[in-house]
């Protein structure tokens, strides 16, 4: 990006303007890095949907309630290790499981290998990736009753993984009449901003699902040499199997590849950061700073822009806080209302297959295209195309019904996402589908 100075005013206000100039790349950046997502992603995000509505009509729960007890919010950076030791020596190296301790846990998905390493069983796991990787957090734990908190859009097969109790939540990726449907057929869940790190959803949800303080450790947004991850999770267990005399636990290409910096923890310490996780960093500050509900861990992590307080001070709150409520936190108890929300599912989801059966019959000329009716059909059935660079790149802007090209393109679509709204239709009429036994 090029900057043009059209006037002399830089040169009188020049702090001012340098300033302007600074948000200015910062926005861009954003805009950019959104529709970069939406290009690759935006395809997968809508399929995930399509297929986690079967599990959403099926175990239709309450949102979790903490009440005024405190949570813990865990993600899986480096710093995590230091504070689950001392978690472990409070309490003798027995952690209450939920329902018996004085505080809730929720963590991200990540955190799951290293709590089991401290035999702890978290309330809440979160759950957002919507690509293969999440699975490998889930080794050694399928079949455990953790009860998850699963974006909509998530890979389906982290809905299987584990076996307690499943609380869906939403995060729009793009403005899109497919999700506006979704609301107003009652059938969005809680609906949260698009963040783009779990560390910042699972914060997110710890202040939404109570009301009593929050603190967060092992959000790190940062690493060091030879972690960056904490231990058991499984990029850390990927390195050290890999670990040989050849191959130390130090990731150098990690740690030094271009656009890495150092960068200074909450303790003073040197550690190492870069663009991405500091824009993650930057967004906690803006999403979360100042807010007097939530607390954060000293520790190698970056600072988040709200209060840092050590274990010992932690453990404190925590404990004040449990004395404000006499039921176990974290309810999630079902709803008994599975068969009126599958029926509204099934409902929506053989309303959008008539539509891309309709879109489909005329761009192959099995009806008549009608100018009008086509374009309604093309800004209806939007989850076609707008993962289309043309269009993640302009807003959510199509080509107009004329262009060849895109209306090729947009027919390639349909018979994949057909599909997907059959297979959904065949689990919610209880059929043996094929979506139960596909990842």
């Amino acid at each position: 990006m090029e900057t043009i100075r059209l006037t002399g005013g830089w040169q009188l206000f020049q702090r001012l303007y340098d300033d302007m100039e600074a948000a200015f790349k910062r926005e861009i950046a954003v805009e950019w890095s959104n529709a970069m997502t939406l290009i690759r992603l935006g395809r997968l995000y809508s399929k995930n949907l399509i297929r986690n509505l079967a599990y959403l009509g099926r175990e239709d729960t309450d949102s979790p309630d903490f009440g005024p007890a405190g949570i813990l919010a865990l993600g899986a950076g480096p710093s995590l290790d230091p504070f689950l030791s001392e978690l472990s020596a409070l309490y003798k190296g027995k952690i209450p499981e939920p329902g018996e301790r004085r505080f809730g846990i929720v963590c991200v998905g990540a955190c799951l290998p290293a709590l089991a390493d401290w035999g702890i069983l978290p309330d809440l796991a979160v759950i957002l990736e919507s690509q293969q990787w999440n699975i490998r957090c889930f080794t050694g734990l399928q079949g455990q009753k953790i009860n998850a908190a699963i974006d909509l859009s998530a890979l389906p097969a982290s809905a299987r993984a584990l076996k307690g109790n499943r609380y869906f939540f939403a995060t729009p990726w793009a403005e899109l009449a497919f999700l506006s449907r979704l609301k107003e057929s009652g059938l969005l869940p809680d609906t949260f901003p698009p963040m783009g790190s779990v560390g910042l959803n699972a914060a997110a949800l710890a202040l939404k699902i109570g009301s009593g303080p929050v603190i967060s450790a092992g959000i790190d947004f940062s690493f060091v040499m030879d972690a960056s991850h904490a231990r058991s999770t499984p990029g850390r267990r990927d390195l050290e199997n890999r670990q040989n005399r050849f191959r130390s636990l130090i990731d150098i290409d990690a740690a030094l590849k271009g656009g890495t910096y150092a960068a200074v923890s909450k303790t003073g310490e040197q550690v190492r950061s870069n663009p991405a996780m500091r824009k993650y960093r930057d967004l906690f500050e803006r999403e979360f700073g100042g807010n007097p509900r939530l607390f954060d861990i000293a520790g190698s992590g970056l600072p988040l822009g709200v209060k840092t307080i050590n274990a010992k001070e932690a453990f404190a709150i925590l404990n004040e806080a449990g004395d404000q409520y006499n039921t176990p936190p974290g309810n999630l108890a079902r709803s008994g209302k599975e068969k009126i929300q599958a029926d509204r599912i099934t409902a929506f989801a053989k309303s959008e297959t008539d539509t891309l059966k309709e879109l489909k019959d005329m761009l192959t000329g099995a009806i008549p295209s009608e100018q009008e009716r086509l374009e309604v059909l093309l800004d209806t059935a939007d989850y076609l195309w707008a993962h289309f660079p043309e269009c993640a790149g302009a807003g959510g802007r199509r080509p107009p019904a004329t262009d060849l090209s895109f209306l090729k393109r947009v027919r390639a679509e349909i018979d994949p996402f057909l599909k997907l709204w059959e297979i959904t239709l065949e689990e919610l009429a209880g059929q043996k589908g094929t979506l139960g036994n596909n990842p």
